[in-house]
């Protein structure tokens, strides 16, 4: 089948895949641009998966100060090789989740990192808070388990929503880059200072 190569202009703006990637998509999905870009996706984030299990020890710290000079974070965000962390990709990348900690202010990397203590006196909390809302007791647990995702989703760094679009975490974001640069990516650790806090 002959590609449209406006086709492949309009994918590869899309993706950031490369030419030859474009056209073997849109080929696979008979010149649809939208199907394209999700095989696109599934195929790069199915690569990315592979990739995390490899060791990222090289890196850049980041640091971004809110115009105010009131807010300030720093992050560790490692790759496998110095030649990853010098390109404009992983700079950028770095960058926005910088930004995205000063604004969105996680406490903690990843659900598992939730102290155990916390992590019940808020399943507690939730449990109250439904029953005094008058919610059946047999689903009180279950409400609690939906608000404990809340929680993670709003506290967890790599489970909140991207501050530029809310429908992409930033476990998205990172898998992404993932995906394009080919090399295994981690957030290592990260703080946010605020004055007065």
């Amino acid at each position: 089948m002959a590609v449209d190569m406006e086709a492949v202009k309009e994918l590869r703006a899309m993706s950031g895949a490369g030419v030859l990637d474009c056209k073997k998509a849109l080929a696979e999905c008979g010149g649809d641009v939208g199907k394209a870009a999700d095989h696109l996706r599934e195929k790069g984030l199915a690569k990315a998966a592979k990739k995390m299990e490899r060791t990222a020890s090289q890196g850049v710290i980041f640091s971004y100060i809110h115009t105010t000079g009131k807010i300030g974070t720093l992050l560790e965000l490692n790759c496998e090789t110095d030649f990853v962390a010098r390109t404009d990709e992983f700079l950028s990348l770095g960058h926005e989740i910088a930004m995205h900690i000063a604004a969105a202010s996680p406490q903690y990397l990843l659900p598992e990192e939730v102290p155990a203590e916390v992590l019940e006196k808020e399943k507690e909390i939730f449990k109250a808070q439904a029953l005094e809302e008058g919610k059946p007791a047999h689903i009180v647990e279950k409400i609690a388990e939906g608000r404990v995702k809340k929680f993670y989703e709003e506290n967890c760094l790599l489970e909140q929503g991207y501050i530029r679009d809310q429908d992409r975490k930033i476990r998205d974001l990172v898998m992404g880059a993932i995906a394009k640069l080919g090399e295994n990516i981690v957030i290592r650790r990260f703080s946010r200072f605020s004055i007065g806090e």
